[in-house]
């Protein structure tokens, strides 16, 4: 297994990312973003360059959601954009564990070739602590169960309104990077007037 990609995160104020969210409907909220470098799983998807993002999430009720995000993406000949859509559904199992299941399919519209994929997904929260699961369930030129990828966070409080965040993850196989990868993070955030920021080093 190959590491490929390894971040260390900073979160400040003002520098490199900005993230504002906004809610003006019950049920129904938006965000937009900016990274100077946009990494999924540990891969590069703008090639080192800034990225503009963007969503609407709502929430149906009973724990069942939907949502919608838009980035740049440039990773692939003619490609200048990504489009996810996602829903499922989550709740408690007791005062301390949540559970997520859910799925995200992800769309690259103007891709010369045709490189959507659809995963499913799930997660359950202890606390501070999650895992995740998540496996391809379609894609073209390979088939369901194919790929798979797990990661674990864990988040702590180290002062007010600042936040530690742990991460490390691992996918399989040969969609996802060509091959088997590692790719692990840690932040420090801070939310002031819902704004944030993302330094990476």
């Amino acid at each position: 297994m190959k590491t490929i990609n390894t971040s260390i995160l900073l979160f400040f104020l003002f520098c490199g990312f900005c993230t504002s969210s906004v809610s003006a409907l019950e049920g129904l909220s938006a965000n937009v973003a900016g990274t100077s470098n946009y990494l999924w799983r540990g891969l590069e998807q703008t090639g080192g360059k800034a990225a503009v993002s963007g969503g609407i999430d709502y929430d149906i009720g009973s724990g069942f959601y939907v949502g919608t995000w838009l980035s740049d993406a440039d990773w692939a000949e003619e490609m200048t954009y990504e489009l996810d859509v996602y829903g499922g559904f989550s709740g408690n199992i007791s005062d301390s564990m949540t559970y997520d299941v859910g799925f995200t399919h992800y769309a690259y519209p103007d891709a010369v070739a045709n490189l959507d994929f659809t995963e499913v997904n799930a997660s359950l929260g202890f606390g501070a602590f999650s895992i995740s699961y998540v496996v391809l369930v379609d894609a073209e030129g390979a088939d369901a169960g194919d790929d798979s990828y797990i990661s674990a966070d864990a988040e702590f409080e180290v002062a007010t309104d600042l936040a530690l965040a742990l991460h490390v993850g691992t996918g399989t196989d040969e969609f996802y990077a060509g091959e088997s990868f590692v790719e692990y993070g840690a932040s420090l955030s801070k939310d002031v007037l819902f704004l944030g920021s993302l330094l990476p080093i």
